[in-house]
């Protein structure tokens, strides 16, 4: 009998421990949901009760308003206990908010079983707003204020701004102020060159109080046309202010704009970008922006509840707003560029005057500093959109000749060698022929390259190997890995190896699968000028990453040992006697009408590359060239040749310079 007593209070005693562990891991499941749900915002998955363990159906809506004032943040949330004594649990929290370095600090919240469960049912938690705060009272919530900081400069090569805070003027249209919204829309698209259409549609479907935005414009040019502007019924004005550069279109493409930072841009910045912040949102100002942008201050205050205000202060007991953390905004840093502010603002005048097939042809412009290598200018049209002065992708035409040339010239060509030039000749059936069908006849090698004659070089070209391209480009660093130092993206070219011979007499001319960019064309310009290689060099301070440089067998950027890639290593005494060929260019060739410009001889090298399929095919224009301690490479898209369409442009660019 005693030992079936035993036994019985044994197993009751294993019961009740079960049960025990039952309740505790309920107890847990609510507190663990809890946690998920406050971190996410998502209270679905949390069983949330009132006092009396009855299911609390207006918790969750609750708890949002307590955090409806904290601009959509969201927190961590850690449990970091349970503690229970029958049918009473506390869980302990841990809440760390992503404001400043972290808000962080510990708060409690009741747990009970569900009413209607059974003992080892669910459990759940009886939230208030001092479940998101401890110090937070029923008719209190929690609300961010960011106090923006000061915004770090873009920096020139001589340390001043060339990116700086600048008084602008936001046009825009409240509704209720017009009548006539599609007429004043009509005049502003007249006198603001924008879409009058979308501007009478978005004020027509705006609050009548909104300020409906129109355009943002630099003081001066608001000062021009704002005796027109102010005059029109509905228009209104916001002063401000904006990191810009000298100009609109001044490295426009590389330095990016600084504006109201969109969705995309809040969602990616793990908190660190609120909605209404003004930030980097392309170019250099987006990848910089966490530099130059610093950190925002951050007051979190709790505040009475919107739907406790009225009732507060009609009784005269309105709480006033408490400060619960504060940080002090620390200003953004500065970024460093190698530009030349004058260099700068020569290639955006010389582009201007940029014509080709197109109206309005896409151009760009790189300067390289010789002794340096430091990018001195980084100019395209449109100044808006893509930078295809660093990152387009072109066949560079005749301007590879200066490439080629290494490479012929390292075979036992000399520049007074007869080379003949008809006006077509023959590889393997393809047939390749002078721009516009000239032919020279039996002439020195140097008249061929003064003359940009394409069936000399191809008629060279069986003295190459597969491989004599590809290197010659890379001893220059057209195909190089020095990309990565220059601390933005940029295409450093492309001169792939092949054993075709029709390929490799394309590829002689700057045909068929060659690829460069202007800003490789000016690396390249700058090497021959300098008679050996230095790295180029963009952004100076924060320094980017060392990296290796790509010199070796098919310029592909890749080391072969799987160790840092080798440095380009080109011949000077090959250089010297490109750079005078380029010379000739200048003073009796293609680019003779930089002949005269004034300051140190000019070296040249001009381009007409053809792409595409139509018949006759499309041209780009190049010329590529230095002057003293300044190299160069101009782009036209669509231009017609190098010597009528892209020397105009240099030769702009360089008397601007002198």
């Amino acid at each position: 009998m005693a030992a079936a007593l035993v036994a019985g209070g044994t197993a009751t005693a294993v019961v009740w421990q079960q049960r025990e562990r039952d309740r505790d891991a309920a107890a847990r499941a609510a507190a663990d949901s809890l946690a998920a749900g406050l971190a996410s915002g998502d209270l679905s998955g949390a069983r949330l009760v009132d006092a009396s363990g009855a299911p609390d159906g207006g918790a969750a809506a609750e708890l949002a308003t307590t955090v409806e004032g904290m601009d959509g943040l969201r927190p961590q949330v850690a449990v970091t206990g349970v503690t229970r004594d029958g049918d009473r649990a506390t869980a302990a929290l841990q809440v760390t908010w992503p404001v400043g370095e972290g808000w962080t600090y510990p708060t409690s919240v009741p747990l009970l079983p569900v009413a209607g469960a059974d003992g080892d049912g669910a459990w759940g938690a009886d939230t208030s707003p001092a479940a998101v705060e401890p110090s937070l009272a029923a008719t209190e919530r929690l609300a961010v204020q960011r106090t923006p900081a000061q915004r770090g400069q873009v920096l020139g090569r001589d340390g001043s701004a060339i990116v700086a805070d600048s008084p602008v003027v936001d046009v825009g249209v409240q509704p209720s102020r017009t009548t006539d919204p599609e007429g004043l829309a009509a005049q502003l698209a007249a006198l603001l060159d924008v879409d009058g259409a979308d501007l009478a549609q978005r004020v027509t479907s705006a609050s009548p109080d909104a300020f409906v935005q129109v355009i943002t414009l630099r003081r001066a040019d608001y000062d021009a046309v704002s005796a027109q502007l102010r005059p029109l019924p509905g228009t209104v004005f916001r002063e401000s202010s904006l990191p810009l550069a000298p100009t609109p279109a001044f490295a426009r493409a590389l330095l990016g704009r600084v504006g109201p930072a969109t969705r995309e841009l809040v969602d990616a910045s793990g908190g660190r970008i609120a909605d209404g912040d003004t930030t980097g949102v392309s170019g250099l100002q987006r990848t910089y922006d966490e530099r130059l942008a610093g950190t925002a201050g951050t007051t979190v205050q709790a505040v009475a509840r919107d739907d406790q205000q009225g009732e507060q202060g009609e009784q005269g007991e309105q709480a006033q707003p408490r400060e619960l953390f504060t940080t002090e905004a620390v200003a953004g840093q500065p970024v460093q560029l190698s530009l030349d502010a004058r260099v700068q603002q020569a290639a955006d005048g010389a582009l201007a005057t940029a014509r080709s097939k197109d109206a309005q042809p896409a151009a760009a412009l790189v300067a390289v500093d010789v002794p340096s290598g430091d990018v001195l200018a980084v100019a395209n049209t449109p100044a808006t959109g893509a930078d295809r002065a660093l990152d387009g992708r072109y066949p560079p035409g005749s301007t590879f000749k200066a490439i080629t040339t290494t490479a012929l010239l390292a075979g036992g060509l000399t520049p007074d060698q007869t080379v003949p030039c008809p006006a077509t000749t023959t590889v393997d059936g393809r047939s390749f022929r002078n721009f516009e069908g000239g032919a020279l006849g039996e002439v020195p090698f140097a008249v061929d390259f003064a003359q940009s004659c394409n069936t000399a070089f191809v008629g060279l070209s069986d003295r190459l190997g597969p491989q004599d391209l590809p290197d010659a480009a890379a001893a220059v660093g057209i195909g190089g890995g020095w990309d990565s130092g220059l601390g933005v993206d940029a295409f450093t070219g492309d001169v792939p190896a092949d054993d075709d011979p029709v390929a490799r007499a394309a590829a002689s001319i700057g045909q068929g699968t060659v690829l460069a960019s202007p800003l490789s064309m000016a690396v390249a310009a700058s090497t021959i000028a300098r008679g050996g290689w230095t790295a180029p060099r963009l952004v100076l301070d924060p320094a980017p990453a060392p990296s290796g440089e790509s010199g070796e067998t098919g310029g592909s950027g890749e080391s072969g040992d799987g160790g840092a890639a080798a440095q380009p290593q080109p011949d000077a005494a090959r250089l010297a006697v490109v750079s005078d060929l380029m010379r000739q260019v200048a003073t009796s060739g293609t680019a003779s009408a930089l002949a005269d410009v004034p300051g140190a001889p000019v070296h040249a090298k001009t381009g007409t590359a053809e792409y595409g399929s139509d018949t006759p095919p499309a041209t780009h224009a190049w010329v590529i060239g230095f002057q003293g301690d300044l190299a160069f490479a101009v782009l036209v898209e669509n231009g017609t040749s190098g010597g009528t369409t892209a020397v105009p442009v240099a030769e702009a660019f360089l008397r601007a310079l002198a």
